[in-house]
């Protein structure tokens, strides 16, 4: 039976509530001597959630859902169950909203960049700050003839105010931006959303960081496409995503591919075929079925625990991490808010000795050999990163040329960091991962 976190504000403090759920769900971490700092990348899984996945398989039949068997009958039902959870999870009214399942949230932005119908009076308006498969979206928005801007962003990584950007057009227009940046934390204003589409433009809103530790309600924040990872939310299973999308934009997308499943029929012989209709014409092929019922545990685990509860714990957490970092002095370098203002629990940084950057990939090696997980790079996020670092974009297309290293972009650009380091906390994290980083990072410089 879980306990709710929430349930117990009354007769227990936060901080313990978290302390219980981390010994009950978590304790590999500690057995392990791990302090894991990448919740960003991936969150864990609780023990419960695959004890019982491995009972339920061990015990049940589940089938191809294309069947009707009973064993089939028992995954669509699964199926059905997960969009319904997920749809619950993000306040989304089922007349309004559905459920399309994918392998992750990069597979639902790809649903985008291949139906949706950008067309030469159309525009592609993306903040700097974007996940790369966000960017990617402009490679179809250009064979297309749309026009692509992007929104600049300030000295603490937050995307201007977009709207200069968002001018009206004539042809279907798309606004894309993170709910919460994957790089730096930065919270972009859901306000957004309903701004970009009073100027005409549909509304992708990447919330795969967001969403993790942040209840949305897509009632009050109407996207037109949310794009999200299970496994950020709960860890386990891996390979499952979603876009949760409006049905009247999602009904407007037009594919140029269709496989089994997304078919009511096609004859080959008359070259006929007609798409299904809702999130079943996005879903090609056999669904993972078997993850579903998966899906669902780690749906209502999250609901027992209480996201807001989840929220004010990271909020906590974070700005613990931010002060460590902080008193670091000019041994560390911030990239973004160091504040709690409007920014999740992700902050990235960089390590200095005797006002020496050292090089991310040997940070990121030290501390793994010392049981410390946390993430080194760009974070496939490149337009926070060259802002961050301040890269000349002259001089970075220039370095850019030829065959690529991480070495000899370094050397060409000769300067400025390449990378950062990422920590990001989640709701096993504790005051002792935190001090574990702190002296890690005072051992180093």
């Amino acid at each position: 039976m879980l306990t709710s976190v929430e349930s117990e504000g009354p007769h227990l403090p936060a901080s313990e509530a978290f302390e219980q759920v981390r010994a009950r769900e978590f304790a590999r971490l500690d057995e392990t001597g791990t302090a894991y700092l990448d919740y960003t990348g991936a969150a864990l899984y609780p023990a419960s959630l695959v004890r019982r996945d491995l009972e339920r398989l061990c015990t049940s039949v589940f089938g191809n859902p294309h069947s009707e068997s009973t064993a089939s009958r028992a995954s669509t039902e699964a199926l059905d169950t997960a969009r319904a959870l997920t749809l619950r999870m993000f306040e989304a009214d089922p007349a309004e909203y559905d459920v399309v399942f994918t392998a992750n949230a990069s597979g639902a932005i790809r649903i985008l960049a291949e139906a949706f119908p950008f067309g030469s009076g159309s525009r592609l308006v993306m903040t700097a700050d974007n996940h790369n498969s966000v960017n990617g979206l402009r490679v179809a928005a250009c064979q297309r003839r749309a026009a692509i801007e992007y929104v600049p962003l300030n000295a603490e990584l937050r995307a201007l105010d977009p709207r200069p950007w968002l001018s009206r057009t004539p042809g279907p227009s798309l606004f894309a931006y993170p709910a919460q940046s994957n790089f730096s934390g930065v919270r972009h204003p859901l306000e957004w959303v309903r701004e970009a589409q009073q100027r005409g433009y549909r509304v992708l809103l990447d919330a795969a960081s967001f969403a993790t530790t942040s209840p949305l309600s897509l009632s009050d924040v109407p996207a037109d496409f949310v794009a999200i990872s299970y496994y950020k939310l709960f860890g386990y299973p891996t390979g499952v995503g979603a876009l949760v999308a409006r049905r009247e934009p999602l009904a407007q997308l037009r594919r140029r591919f269709f496989g089994g499943g997304t078919v009511q029929f096609v004859s080959v012989q008359n070259h006929l075929s007609r798409a299904r209709l809702g999130a079943e014409a996005f879903e090609d092929g056999t669904p993972s079925f078997l993850a579903m019922p998966a899906v669902c545990d780690g749906l209502r685990w999250l609901e027992e625990i209480g996201m807001r509860a989840v929220e004010r714990r990271v909020s906590q957490l974070t700005l613990a991490l931010l002060d460590r970092l902080i008193g670091l002095g000019d041994r560390a370098t911030i990239y973004g808010p160091r504040t709690l203002d409007a920014r999740g629990g992700t902050v990235a940084f960089n390590l200095q000795d005797d006002g020496r950057t050292l090089p991310y990939e040997m940070v990121e090696m030290a501390a793994r050999d010392r049981g410390l997980a946390i993430r080194g790079g760009c974070f496939c996020n490149p337009g926070a990163a060259e802002h961050a670092f301040g890269h000349p974009a002259q001089r970075t297309r220039t370095c850019l040329r030829g065959a690529f290293s991480i070495g000899r972009f370094r050397a060409c650009l000769g300067g400025p960091p390449v990378g950062a380091l990422r920590a990001s906390v989640g709701v096993p994290t504790n005051d002792a991962d935190l001090d574990r980083l702190t002296a890690f990072a005072v051992a180093l410089t």
